[in-house]
């Protein structure tokens, strides 16, 4: 099936949101790094004495302080004291060029730094993408569970952690009926990992993401050419889930975001 114009628009339309989403401040080409922080002081900076040493930036940007209960503190060099909170969600903040945030996965916690001068960011890498094919653009149906299912993903780094899931896309593909479940995402723009053969030479080998549209109370939209990299493709300092078995394709899906050309990757 070829695609119509009105087809390919939607779909352009589509990859340049993507494109400025992951070049955003707040996207995944200027990552500085992913450093775990326990209650502590810590000392952030360029200088070679610091704590989480920058690569760039100047010598000492400030000083986190790591309290029990998820709280803390960030003393800047201005002298400026910004309160840390994650119960009130007070988990990011700015200081010049440097975006901070701590993350969480399960009850481990890492100081995550982006750069807003990164060059990558006005030097994204080139994507390539499989061909466009509409047939590949599903309604799925749309199915609750009968109880809210506590479900363990591994991730890229061998950590496991537990996410809910409360609904199932059910499809045909390729030949197979496909039971794929949401891991994470909202309820408006479900998010599938997934993975299919084309992982074995083709696209990213661990997993690719999908969002759903067009959520109804009984179908969702689940369009295959718009399967993209997770945020692993592109550097090191992201901590990517991987499938669950539901959602293991076994046949090549040749649509969407093909594997980053060598020296554009991160893992």
């Amino acid at each position: 099936m070829d695609p119509t114009p009105d087809f390919r628009a939607a779909h352009e339309s589509w990859r340049q949101e993507r494109m400025a989403k992951l070049s955003a401040g707040n996207g995944w080409l200027n990552l500085l790094g992913r450093w775990p922080v326990t209650p502590g002081n810590y000392a952030i900076g360029s200088d070679a004495a610091s704590d989480i040493r920058l690569p760039v930036g100047p010598e000492r940007l400030g000083t986190l302080v790591i309290e029990p209960e998820d709280r803390g503190r960030f003393h800047s060099e201005s002298g400026a004291e910004i309160l840390l909170d994650r119960a009130a969600g007070l988990t990011e903040w700015r200081v010049g060029r440097f975006l901070m945030e701590i993350t969480a996965l399960n009850d481990l916690r890492a100081l995550r730094i982006r750069d807003s001068e990164a060059p990558a960011r006005s030097h994204p890498p080139q994507i390539d993408f499989f061909p466009l094919d509409p047939a590949l653009r599903i309604t799925a149906i749309w199915e609750p569970l009968p109880a809210l299912m506590d479900l363990t993903l591994d991730t890229i780094i061998g950590i496991p952690t537990r996410v809910p899931v409360t609904h199932v896309a059910r499809f045909e593909i390729a030949g197979h009926q496909m039971a794929m479940l949401p891991t994470y995402g909202t309820p408006e723009r479900p998010q599938f990992v997934l993975r299919d053969l084309t992982s074995l030479d083709d696209s990213y080998a661990k997993a690719r993401f999908i969002f759903g549209e067009e959520v109804t109370e009984t179908s969702v939209v689940i369009d295959f050419n718009r399967a993209i990299n997770p945020p692993c493709a592109f550097t090191d300092h992201a901590i990517c889930p991987l499938p669950p078995r539901e959602n293991l394709i076994p046949a090549r899906i040749e649509a969407g975001e093909r594997r980053l050309a060598r020296g554009q990757a991160g893992r």
